[in-house]
């Protein structure tokens, strides 16, 4: 069997912009053989700036 390189994306956004991120990396990515790899969408229920203290949108932006 064939080494197949692997990659891991941890990738935070606004709930609006989902689909379009998850339609890019299909498109980008999608050869119709094995190893075109998976996506889970898992919901985010808060983000903290640790050094600011920003919670939300502003401690990922």
């Amino acid at each position: 069997m064939e080494y197949i390189p692997k990659r891991l994306l941890s990738i935070i956004v606004r709930n609006e912009d989902v689909d379009t991120i998850v339609e890019t990396i299909i498109k980008v990515n999608q050869t119709g053989e094995i190893g075109d790899g998976r996506i889970f969408i898992c919901p985010i229920d808060n983000a903290i700036r640790v050094r600011t203290d920003e919670q939300g949108d502003s401690a990922v932006l």
